[in-house]
């Protein structure tokens, strides 16, 4: 083995100082207990949740029953995840999963700590576990029988559109701005999310966007143990299930941070793992030395790609986050310049022509031709949660109030978004920070 600590050291000092972090500073993986809740209308399904723009509203602490109901089966929100004592499917799926990992896989075993840091992590240079955080390996060896991770999409000239680390509570702005557009994303979910934020996951399903798990704590994924990392999966695709009605087929590293031990538990669970070729590097403003203007550049190379010929045979999946309200106005901002550059925007699941990316038969999804003819297949709300098609919560706090999801910006992110409503939601947001419910 080659020694390469000083230089795992360097690039833990770059993912560690990049924690997603919400209004207050604190990272977006931990909670901030405590404090009054102020008490405001509260929303009883995913319509009335989605009517209001203004992220104080949005992002007031409310309970739902059916969450209320299963939430002694699950992890600790926002806490590494492990197999739950009485769960006997998840005891025996892992012992299934494990043995399998032990077999192929003896000595892929973890790297550093699960916020990033590998400071005196020792690993062989020539990547034998295809650590993406390494060196962004995205094709495992053929003797692993591991397929390589999804990084673009083969339509031409097509953005692969999916957002990160939702549900959201302040995202209303962005999905009605979805909406009126005719775009379909691929929303990569966090487990915990789904349980703080259910109404808000609802909407999405009701919009009719993809649904792909993105782990349940949202940490290093490759720092954790075999059970670890299983659970962290596990739970959030079942949360997603129980919350939302659909069992994902698909997931994302928090990070990009994936290797060969990783990509089998996921295998395991019939997840395909999915990457990204472009990174707009939204979420490090100001945390990582990246500013604004980075950002803007960013978009802008993705765009010039597009207009110079790069996508004519292929097209990027692109990483942006539902993560604050400076991320998802940075995407309404540039959107009409994407749009123009691009011939089509969809989904990554109808980029792939997936028409069935959840274990469930009874639901089908576009397929490419579909979108861009602006057809539909079988309606989300024909899918029925574990509570039911329309369930009701009732205001009592128990749910997480304005975590990391209701960080706002400045007026001047909202210059390209289409609506009035949509235009202040960065002052709104910005307010919402001080009078947030802080859980």
């Amino acid at each position: 083995m080659l020694k390469t600590a000083l230089l795992l050291a360097v690039l833990a000092t770059a993912h560690s100082a990049a924690a997603h972090r919400g209004c207050g500073g604190h990272d977006m993986i931990k909670r901030n207990p405590g404090g009054p809740v102020i008490q405001r209308r509260t929303p009883t399904d995913e319509a009335s949740a989605a009517q209001s723009t203004d992220p104080n509203t949005e992002c007031a602490a409310y309970s739902y029953q059916p969450v209320l109901d299963i939430k002694a089966n699950y992890p600790t929100i926002w806490q590494t995840a492990t197999i739950q004592a009485s769960d006997t499917d998840a005891t025996s799926l892992f012992a299934t999963i494990n043995a399998t990992l032990n077999s192929k896989l003896p000595n892929d075993l973890p790297h550093g700590t699960t916020t990033g840091n590998w400071t005196g992590v020792s690993y062989n240079a020539s990547d034998p576990d295809c650590w993406w955080s390494w060196h962004q390996c995205t094709t495992p060896a053929a003797s692993t029988g591991l397929p390589a991770d999804i990084i673009n999409v083969p339509e031409p000239m097509t953005w692969g559109l999916g957002f990160d680390d939702g549900p959201n509570c302040s995202h209303n702005a962005l999905y009605d701005y979805l909406q009126e557009q005719n775009l379909k994303a691929t929303m990569f979910y966090i487990g915990s999310n789904v349980f703080d934020w259910p109404l808000q996951g609802l909407r999405a399903m009701a919009d009719g966007h993809q649904i792909c798990v993105h782990t349940w704590s949202h940490q290093y994924m490759t720092a954790f143990t075999n059970e670890e990392a299983f659970a962290e999966l596990y739970y959030a695709r079942k949360a997603i299930k129980e919350v939302l009605g659909v069992t994902p087929l698909c997931w994302r590293p928090p990070y990009g941070d994936v290797d060969n031990r990783i990509r089998m538990i996921a295998q395991g669970l019939n997840l395909s793992t999915i990457v990204w070729s472009k990174d707009t590097d939204d979420w490090k403003v100001n945390i990582s030395g990246v500013t604004e203007a980075d950002v803007d550049a960013n978009y802008q190379a993705v765009i010039t790609g597009a207009q110079n010929g790069t996508y004519s045979t292929y097209g990027p999946i692109v990483l942006n986050h539902e993560l604050n309200n400076y991320t998802m106005g940075e995407f309404m901002k540039y959107a009409p310049s994407i749009m123009s550059a691009f011939k089509h925007v969809v989904p990554i699941a109808s980029a792939l022509n997936e028409s069935q990316p959840y274990a469930e038969s009874n639901y089908t999804y576009p397929t490419f031709e579909q979108v861009i003819s602006n057809q539909s297949a079988t309606p989300a709300s024909e899918i029925t949660t574990s509570a039911g098609s329309s369930p009701t919560g009732a205001a009592s706090g128990s749910s997480s109030g304005a975590s990391s999801a209701s960080s706002g910006t400045s007026a001047a992110k909202s210059g390209a978004m289409t609506r009035a409503t949509v235009a202040l939601a960065p002052i709104v947001a910005a307010i919402a920070c001080v009078f947030a419910v802080p859980w």
